[in-house]
């Protein structure tokens, strides 16, 4: 067996220690939860009964308390494509919790909210507090006391985040994550861009472009391309927290039904009462953090998971900070190219072995931690093998190789040497770029800044060929605190206009670009943000703006005497519309991303 890799190992234990005390914390709540908090025990008869009151076939067995009661947390709507197929799983996940004897409930809804729906629109602000909207409905879900597992129904950019750290608040709770899978394929990525472009350009109309959205966003299931939402899927892969091979399976197969029902029954199996127990609380441990971040940097995930995976930590008692996701990144080898980093999709991904090449790879290179307690029966290794149906009965296997080179490689045989996540920092702060889909004569731009506080007004100048040039473009008071931190991908096609058109173009902001970052260098989650006081308030157009991948550099090449002299702009006015109004208290109390932007992780940790 392969030793673990020497920077996988040193982060690790930086992690256990910087986190020590917060994690014992966090290991005597979940005894706790399990010996005297959230269980039927403690309820009366008159809160018992309120419990099973409508329960129908499954009110006598709920009432013994003899068996596992599975409370459900759904994500279900059917606006958002890859909810949609959630609607008819908690009768499927009913059907199957009785044939091992246990009963399941839905303990709750929580809300879904599509990016691809609100992107550049004003609902966009509401997109990462969604997460710890989420988060506290999972946690109001699972505070009843009537159930000794859960199944977190969720898939999505902010779902999965929000329900692991409301669920992880009850960690004592064996729990387990259950995907529905991504849409067929639809119109080739190139394509898509290419009108895109062609829109942003002027040159095809409204009604062109609708129609080559419509064939790529074509049915139910997660959009195909590789950007947040299939980012989640990969690393509960690589935590342990999916049956393994759930990923990128499609809805309404015979084997997706199976991956679900396989889902009820090994909940079943890993409860309190039993000799395999598995609580959630446990699964998620310092391994596990450093699993997920090494499988964002092997397979080019999204950036986005540089703010949720120090949320999720946090939930967990565990610090994890953008430094341990550089060195990290420096010493993983990008294994995968799925859309924007590359040509094919997540079903061309899953087709040419999916994650059961790529966690046999990072295991046999000692890259990913093989001894974390999952939901499955042994290790990571089951996570190694793909699953299928053989005479109607899900087995899984062996993946010797990759069977598409040009989508996903061995490990001694990468697409790149590293993970393709760089830390920038200097004295415009810190901050995250991916540059596993950037040219590398790209990995660094010198140019005037040309300042602005709306993306609206960066479309305009586009438009006015006010752009037509070298140019750094800074967006600022789109931080948390600002206006809740929107992702930017609207920008993409015009700026990914000027690039073609042959200038060095790169965007620097205190906002979020998007999962799906692509070709254009994007210095992104610059902390602290403009609100406040962060020195990218101080930049003024026409400044010279370096933006270095390869040294690692952010910074305004601006005299540091003048520099430190400047004022502060005026921030621009709150939103107020669209219920953004509702999300100030949000607003006013989110901590930084690198600590993960959650406004009420850091109120709770005041009391704790």
């Amino acid at each position: 067996m392969t030793d673990l890799h020497p920077t996988i190992a040193k982060v690790t234990d930086r992690i256990v220690e910087r986190s020590a005390a917060r994690r014992l914390k966090y290991l005597d709540l979940i005894e706790r939860g399990r010996d005297a908090g959230t269980n039927r025990a403690q309820l009366s008869c008159g809160n018992l009964a309120h419990g099973f009151a409508a329960s129908g076939e499954d009110k006598a067995v709920i009432r013994t308390g003899a068996a596992m009661n599975m409370g459900i947390v759904t994500a279900y709507n059917d606006m958002l494509s890859a909810h949609q197929p959630y609607g008819r799983y908690p009768e499927a996940i009913k059907i199957a919790a009785r044939e091992v004897g246990a009963t399941a409930q839905v303990a709750g809804g929580v809300p879904a909210m599509c990016d691809g729906v609100t992107q550049g629109q004003a609902g966009m602000d509401l997109s990462l507090f969604s997460r710890d909207t989420i988060a506290l409905g999972t946690a109001i879900a699972l505070s009843h006391a009537m159930f000794e597992g859960a199944l977190l129904l969720g898939i999505c950019d902010k779902i999965v985040p929000g329900l692991l750290i409301g669920a992880l608040r009850f960690g004592h709770l064996p729990t387990i994550l259950v995907p529905a899978g991504p849409m067929p394929s639809g119109l080739a990525n190139k394509e898509k861009v290419r009108i895109r472009q062609l829109y942003a350009e002027g040159k095809v109309g409204r009604e062109e472009l609708l129609e080559s959205e419509s064939a790529s966003y074509h049915g139910a299931g997660t959009c195909t391309f590789y950007g947040t939402a299939n980012s989640n899927q990969m690393m509960m892969e690589v935590m342990g927290l999916h049956m393994p091979g759930a990923a990128f399976v499609n809805p309404g197969t015979k084997l997706r039904g199976e991956l679900t029902r396989a889902a009820v029954h090994r909940l079943a199996a890993i409860g309190w009462d039993g000799d395999d127990y598995r609580p959630l609380g446990r699964c998620v441990d310092e391994k596990a953090i450093v699993n997920a971040i090494v499988g964002l940097m092997a397979t080019g995930g999204s950036t986005n998971h540089a703010i949720h995976v120090p949320a999720i930590a946090r939930a967990a008692g565990i610090i994890v900070d953008w430094t341990d996701f550089a060195e990290i990144s420096e010493a993983v080898p990008l294994l995968a190219r799925v859309y924007p980093n590359g040509s094919g999709d997540v079903n061309h991904f899953h087709a040419a072995g999916g994650m059961a090449v790529v966690v046999r790879e990072l295991l046999d290179a000692g890259l990913l931690h093989r001894d974390v307690m999952t939901v499955a029966r042994a290790d990571l290794t089951d996570y190694g093998k793909e699953p299928v149906l053989e005479d109607e009965a899900l087995q899984w296997r062996d993946v010797p190789a990759s069977r598409d080179e040009s989508i996903l490689r061995g490990a001694a045989s990468p697409f790149q040497a590293d993970g393709g996540m760089k830390l920038l920092s200097g004295n415009l702060g810190r901050c995250v770029m991916k540059v596993s889909a950037v040219d590398p004569e790209r990995w660094t731009i010198e140019a005037p800044a040309a300042v602005f506080h709306d993306q609206d007004d960066v479309l305009r100048a586009f438009k006015a060929g006010e752009l037509e040039r070298d140019v750094v473009v800074v967006v600022r008071f789109q931080g948390p605190r600002a206006n809740g931190m929107p992702e930017l991908h609207k920008l993409t096609p015009a700026l990914g206009v000027l690039q073609d058109r042959g200038f060095k173009v790169a965007l620097v902001t205190d906002g979020r670009m998007s999962g799906a970052s692509g070709k254009v260098p994007a210095a992104i989650h610059l902390s602290p943000e403009a609100l406040g006081g962060g020195p990218v308030g101080r930049l003024r157009d026409g400044d010279i703006v370096r933006v270095c991948a390869v040294t690692g550099a952010i910074e305004a090449l601006v005299p540091a005497e003048e520099w430190e002299a400047r004022t502060m702009p005026d921030a621009p006015p709150p939103p107020y519309d669209t219920g953004r109004e509702l999300f100030a208290l949000f607003r006013h109390n989110s901590d930084l991303a690198e600590s993960g932007a959650s406004p009420i992780l850091a109120a709770m940790e005041t009391e704790v």
